[in-house]
Formats: C-alpha cells, structure tokens, sequence
C-alpha cells in the first residue's frame, strides 16, 4: 500500500520544484525527503525523480503520481472537513497565513477571541507574503490565508479557493516633520512629484501597486531606500530620508519625527480571508473568519495611538479598546 507520507513528500517536490524546498516546507532534511523517495520509487517499481543539472525533476510517472497525491490529499482534508462540521465544533489544528501588518493588526485580538471560544482549537500564524500565501493554501500547507489586493490593482485568486472580505484598509502618505506639506488636511500625490521615496522590496505586490499608482499620475518616483517592514520605511521617514504611502493597519504606534498626510482621492487596500473550498464545512474556518471579521470592526472603531510620541516614551497602544 502506498504511503501517505511518501505521496504528501512527492507532491510537495512537485509543487515547490525542488527537493531542498520539499525539505524546508515540511521541515524535514533532504536526506529524509530522498530517502523517502527511493522508498516509494522501489515501492512502485519506477523512477519518480530524474537528474536534471544539480537538481532534479519528476519522470513521467513521477508527475502522474503526483496528479494523483494531489486528489488524495484533497479528499482527506474533505473528510477533515465533513468529521468536523459533523461534529459541529471548531476543534484541532488550524494553520493561517497572513502578511505582517495584518498579523500585527488583526490577528492578537482574534487569537484571543479563538481561544476564549474554542480552547481545543489550536491556531498558528505564520507571516508571509499574499502571492505566497496563496500558492501555500492551494497546496494545503495552510488553512486560511488573510491577503490584500488594492482598489486599482486586483490580487488574482486561483480556482478552488473561496474568499470573505474582512474590511478596506485607507492608506495615507507618512511625511517627515517638518516637510512642506505636514499639517494639510489632505494631498495630491502630485504634490510629491519631486520627492524621494521609501518604498517596499523590489518586485512585491506592494511595491508593484506603489510604481503603477504614481506612475498614474504622471509621477516617475525617485525611490531612496527600501524596506520590507512598515516600521523600519517609518523609521527612515522619521530620520528624513523620504517620504512613503502608510496603511493604517499595524502601523501604530507611530516614531517621533514622523507625521501622517491623508491623500484626497483616498487610496485603499481591501483585505479579506481566503480559504480551500474543499474545507468550506470546517467550523474552525468559519470560527476563525467571524474572528477577523469582529478584529477589524474593533479596529475601525479605535483611535489612532499618538502619532508622534516623545523622543523615549514607553507609551504603547493598548491592545484592546478601553
């Protein structure tokens, strides 16, 4: 009989493209993904993996048994699915992915809603990217993802996944203290046709979104300096060495030095919950989504922490609303 373990290993090199990053996905080494290949290859009787440069890639039947794990491994999270909504409760393990604002923003107060209302539900966060997000719940490595597109630039969601919106997250520009336009009620982006930028990694989604919106207006932006995580683009703000569009999600509390300019044709994100049609039944899904969902309305109704605290202050925002 063949092994489940063995099937989930074959489909994960297939998927991931290598054996190295089978290896890292399922936190095992490489010398136990290819033992467990030369086990399932003598199991079957054929070669599943040939020699391709340094690598390696799958034969025929390789890709044949792999098409095969792939429904395999389908049909047992649906009966994961069907066990649990037969049961009615939110219970065993459920595995999110989310990217870091959002994990910052979103996830402390729902973790915490989860395990007031579903103790035997255990839920792992793991911050990722959307597009990655995404390929890691089509191959079922995660259960739920929360990603974002933008309002003029849509994410593209494959087949077999269902989506929930959780809210539309408004994005200001951050500008140092002091500059020219701090304390307007609100900007053109135009306006900031002459300034240098900080902005996200090279060939991310976001940072993808922020060329082609300032390239819209007729803007071909300078960018000084880039930066994955939303406090380290503030922090180079605050120290003057640039300017930067600032989500409100996870973005509090803001650096000294650093003031927030609303933009007159409100630019946002919509962020929303994505999860495997095939475990649409799963109470843990739906307990964790109506999770995010009541996170975001506490979010909405909460003031903003200081934006400029003094140089020093301990002051911290609360994590829940007075």
């Amino acid at each position: 009989m063949l092994s489940l373990e063995r099937l989930r290993i074959l489909h994960a090199i297939d998927a991931y493209g290598s054996v190295s990053a089978a290896a890292d996905v399922l936190s095992v080494t490489t010398s136990a993904v290819s033992q467990q290949m030369t086990k399932l290859e003598r199991e079957i009787g054929q070669a599943l993996l040939a020699k391709n440069g340094r690598g390696v890639r799958l034969t025929d039947a390789g890709r044949l048994l792999s098409g095969h794990a792939e429904r395999i491994l389908s049909l047992i999270e649906l009966a994961h699915a069907d066990l649990e909504a037969h049961r009615g409760a939110a219970v065993g393990e459920l595995r999110a992915g989310a990217f870091p604002t959002a994990v910052r923003g979103l996830f402390p107060e729902a973790l915490h809603e989860l395990r007031r209302q579903h103790p035997q539900l255990r839920t792992s966060v793991h911050e990722m990217e959307p597009d990655d997000a995404l390929a890691r719940l089509s191959r079922g490595d995660i259960d739920l993802a929360v990603v974002l597109d933008w309002y003029n630039k849509p994410l593209s969601l494959p087949g077999g996944l269902a989506k929930a919106a959780l809210f539309d997250d408004i994005v200001d520009v951050a500008v140092p203290t002091g500059h020219r336009l701090e304390g307007r009620p609100w900007i053109d982006l135009e306006e900031l046709a002459d300034d240098e930028w900080i902005a996200w990694p090279d060939g991310g989604f976001c940072h993808e979104w922020l060329l082609f919106t300032l390239r819209g207006k007729g803007i071909e932006p300078r960018i000084a300096h880039h930066a994955e995580e939303h406090a380290t683009v503030l922090t180079l703000v605050a120290a003057g060495f640039g300017v930067a569009v600032a989500p409100r999600l996870g973005r509090d509390p803001m650096p000294y030095g650093v003031r927030i300019v609303p933009v007159r044709h409100t630019m946002r994100r919509h962020v929303y919950a994505v999860w495997r049609e095939d475990a649409d039944r799963r109470p843990a899904i739906r307990a964790a989504v109506d999770a995010l969902q009541e996170s975001a309305d506490r979010m909405r109704g909460r003031p903003a922490a200081p934006p400029h605290p003094a140089p020093g202050s301990a002051a911290r925002a609360p994590l829940r609303p007075a």
